[in-house]
């Protein structure tokens, strides 16, 4: 009950933060162009990578139902942890949590795939929006406040890599690690790396506008090798690897 109190009162807290530091509609910033999301799958070995792109597409039909998925308005103050991940969940595909709920999102996205795949549906497309979710998550912009630092900044920042990075792999690459999700509380070791890669991004964010700049390439890889990772883990998982799928054919 003490717990259900704090979750209720932190929501609470978020979404009066959010009416004074979140102006205009954060959820039509993109969030990495469209080859740096391609990149991030194809390091992570996601066999349909090409699709990766797809949740900004949504967004021009889907609106804020779509675009809140893709950030988390972090008024500063808040620590991002498992709870608060899982908490989100409840959240994902909500049109009027303008506060946003990029890391229940990624948790949305996995239990819609396991329902549709237990309804006997096609549920790919709920992977690629996972993947999406993602790569969203290591782009620093999408964990801070939209104020004007982020407005105008945040296009320059989504674009980084994006002219080289499908010609670059091997920069991604080379900043990938090993994650272990184990299967017994896979969601909850899901949710902890989130809260893990969301809280390195933030502070990026945060030193960022201390210093009034944009994140360096250097930076951007180092950030798009913890959204590979995690990807990678996950599609091993759920047995949605390169590999998996070769073997499999």
């Amino acid at each position: 009950m003490i717990k259900t109190k704090r979750l209720l009162f932190l929501r609470l807290f978020l979404v009066l933060a959010a009416l004074f530091v979140s102006p205009g509609l954060h959820g039509m910033s993109y969030g990495w162009h469209d080859e740096t999301h391609l990149a991030v799958s194809k390091v992570a070995g996601y066999y349909k990578w090409y699709n990766a792109a797809g949740a900004d597409i949504a967004k021009i039909k889907a609106g804020s139902i779509e675009g809140n998925n893709h950030y988390f308005n972090n008024p500063g103050n808040v620590v991002i942890t498992a709870d608060l991940v899982l908490d989100q969940a409840a959240r994902y595909n909500d049109p009027n949590d303008r506060i946003g709920h990029l890391y229940g999102a990624i948790i949305g996205a996995l239990r819609e795939y396991r329902k549709t795949v237990s309804e006997g549906k096609y549920a790919e497309y709920h992977i690629a929006y996972l993947a999406h979710y993602i790569a969203d998550l290591s782009q620093p912009l999408h964990h801070v406040p939209y104020d004007e630092f982020n407005k105008t900044r945040h296009s320059a920042n989504d674009g980084t890599v994006e002219d080289e990075v499908l010609g670059n792999l091997s920069g991604i690459k080379e900043h990938t690690y090993e994650i272990k999700l184990e299967g017994d509380d896979f969601e909850r070791d899901l949710a902890s790396e989130i809260a893990r890669i969301a809280a390195i991004s933030k502070k990026l964010a945060e030193r960022m506008k201390k210093e009034n700049r944009n994140m360096s390439k250097a930076e951007a890889y180092v950030q798009l090798g913890h959204s590979a990772s995690l990807l990678k883990a996950v599609l091993r998982h759920l047995g949605k690897t390169t590999e998996t799928f070769r073997t499999a054919r």
